[in-house]
């Protein structure tokens, strides 16, 4: 469900993948002081306890609100030996699994927790040949986000959140797949306003300071001596998270909005990219606008459009496009 691209560079060597969702530009990071080692790993290990602690309530919890949904969409074409058209065999297939678990905690303290899954790969058959060639990932999203929002009876509801995003494969080395890598940790708080919750229907937004580590794990920093390091880089701003979820056509059909806007104020890196053309990209806001919409034509079978317009300077000057059309079987419950 994505197709932001991630790029590892150090001096001269780069690697680059074009399917997944981790939204900045990776470059070699290596923390000048075990202070700030010491840091950054307790930053993540917070985000990590604090999504591990919310879906745990998620699990085991009482009167709980909890949703899923699960489709699998397959793709397959078949030509004749004497076919003149270009076309060649291929499949493809996608599947997808969303669970939503919120609760009021307390009278004061809302939580709510989101899993996003989603992978797919293409397999296409030479022309002459008529070999199949190696499978070619298409969609490929974790995604993993805790929201507690603090309820006090204001206009606006402080919140504070915590979310990991990641691969499931990662094959931007063709000497070796990284599995559930690179990952991007992000930490959040500010205040948040819940403008419709009426059924289905909800309509929320989140403005606050946004802090996100990344970590790409065995990198290989030199084909020579064969080394690989992890790399890690680290930067903080301003997000703002608007998001419509509503009902359609006597509820078969659903529609997600989703834009997320980050602006970046400081970055790890900054003073390593002083001097050179892009120095400043970093400064430029990252925008993520994804639509879904999914609709029933049975109770098993569904047919899913989705689109992203995705936009980070320094992984391209120009704004990124996706869009996915797919029918398939779904299951769900509420």
């Amino acid at each position: 469900m994505n197709a932001k691209r991630a790029k590892c560079q150090m001096s001269s060597l780069s690697f680059e993948h074009s399917e997944g969702t981790v939204p900045r530009t990776w470059r070699s990071c290596h923390l000048p002081a075990r202070r700030k080692e010491y840091v950054m790993r307790a930053l993540l290990i917070l985000a990590s306890v604090m999504l591990i602690i919310g879906m745990a309530i998620a699990a085991f919890g009482e009167r709980w609100s909890l949703g899923a949904d699960a489709n699998l969409m397959v793709t397959q074409n078949a030509v004749s030996n004497n076919w003149t058209g270009g076309e060649t065999g291929s499949v493809s297939w996608t599947s997808n699994l969303t669970c939503l678990a919120e609760k009021q905690l307390h009278q004061k303290i809302h939580n709510r927790n989101t899993l996003e899954l989603a992978f797919g790969q293409s397999y296409s058959q030479r022309k002459e040949s008529k070999v199949w060639e190696k499978p070619v990932k298409s969609t490929d999203i974790i995604k993993l986000e805790s929201i507690f929002r603090f309820t006090f009876g204001l206009f606006v509801d402080p919140f504070a959140g915590g979310k990991i995003e990641s691969f499931f494969l990662d094959n931007s080395d063709p000497e070796k797949d990284r599995y559930v890598n690179p990952m991007t940790f992000t930490e959040s708080f500010g205040l948040a306003k819940v403008l419709i919750k009426d059924g289905g229907r909800e309509w929320t937004a989140r403005l606050g300071a946004g802090f996100r580590q990344y970590l790409d794990r065995d990198v290989l920093v030199s084909p020579v001596a064969n080394k690989r390091e992890n790399l890690t880089a680290n930067d903080g701003g301003l997000e703002f998270v608007n998001e419509f979820t509503t009902p359609l056509g006597n509820d078969r059909i659903v529609l997600i909005n989703r834009i997320t806007v980050f602006q970046a104020f400081f970055y790890s890196k900054a003073e390593e990219l002083k001097g050179l053309p892009n120095e400043d990209y970093w400064k430029a806001p990252d925008v993520n606008w994804e639509n879904i919409l999914s609709g029933k034509v049975t109770e098993h079978i569904m047919v899913n459009l989705y689109t992203q317009l995705f936009y980070d300077k320094e992984m391209d000057l120009g704004a990124q496009f996706m869009q996915t059309l797919s029918l398939g079987l779904t299951y769900s419950f509420r």
